[in-house]
């Protein structure tokens, strides 16, 4: 049976030190303290929250095995909520990812790795991480989740897949520079508040959005986290390019509302996309 009581998110919008993982632990150690304090349920931190973006040649050399020990006080504090961050995974076999993991318990729930690599225009990704293989959604004690890193939420195979396979609430966190100033705002902003919008209508799921902010190499991050209900609305914001704490209530009732009103999540035809989408990769061929 799916879990049906509400429960408290908070996003931490936060903008760590470049590739100084000490003084960024302690910082997610402080605010995990405050936020047990003040009963949040989950802890969520923007992509790469332990390290900063702009690592470069740093990349390799601060990358950790999950089963470091220098991580072990941030498992340690999801023994009392849970906690989404962020960091440099290095596998077994010396491959280096920009990875999300979900903490609960003391344990690694879920780890995604970064699909999508942006290395075009002002990234360079793809020169210093591995591209993850791999997309699925994942149990909790809140329900079924799905998460993804930044740029995957670009490629809206992603979140269709993880709803076919169950998501309930689709976990974003992100490193999104800021671009195209108007008296309006960000055109980026804009954007991403469109794209949260459509996939929380479209999967019936609520969306959790984690952006830092800061500079880093002269490059700023504007920060706006957001929480978006199943009916497209949102339910928190946090400011522009400002350091804050989102909280939001969430509460599952709204999702069996959004798929009872209108089964879009039910009735996918997937075997219709499976094989349109093997078509057309034969054609490609």
């Amino acid at each position: 049976m799916r879990p049906t009581t509400p429960f408290r998110v908070r996003l931490a919008q936060i903008g760590p030190r470049l590739g100084d993982l000490d003084t960024n632990l302690a910082l997610h150690l402080q605010i995990a303290e405050q936020a047990v304090a003040d009963g949040i349920d989950l802890l969520i931190f923007p992509e790469l929250s332990l390290t900063g973006y702009y690592l470069r040649d740093l990349t390799s050399d601060i990358a950790l095995n999950l089963e470091a020990e220098r991580l072990a006080p941030l498992f340690e504090a999801s023994q009392k909520l849970d906690i989404v961050c962020g960091l440099v995974e290095e596998t077994d076999a010396c491959s280096v990812f920009a990875s999300a993991v979900y903490l609960s318990g003391g344990e690694v729930v879920h780890c995604h790795r970064k699909v999508y690599l942006p290395t075009y225009g002002m990234f360079d990704e793809g020169r210093y991480l591995s591209p993850g293989r791999s997309v699925r959604a994942f149990d909790t004690r809140f329900g079924r989740m799905g998460l993804l890193v930044c740029e995957d939420l670009w490629h809206p195979v992603l979140p269709y897949l993880m709803a076919q396979d169950g998501m309930q609430y689709l976990l974003v966190v992100s490193n999104s520079p800021s671009r195209g100033a108007d008296p309006e705002g960000l055109a980026i902003a804009h954007t991403y508040e469109a794209m949260l919008s459509t996939y929380a209508n479209l999967f019936q799921s609520y969306v959790l959005f984690c952006n830092r902010i800061g500079y880093e190499d002269g490059v700023n991050f504007w920060g706006q986290s957001r929480a978006v209900g199943p009916n497209g609305k949102t339910v928190a914001c946090g400011p522009l390019l400002e350091p804050a704490l989102v909280d939001a209530r969430i509460d599952p009732a709204e999702i069996r509302r959004a798929r009872v009103a209108a089964p879009l999540v039910e009735e996918e035809n997937v075997d219709l996309a499976l094989r349109e989408l093997r078509r057309i990769a034969d054609e490609r061929a």
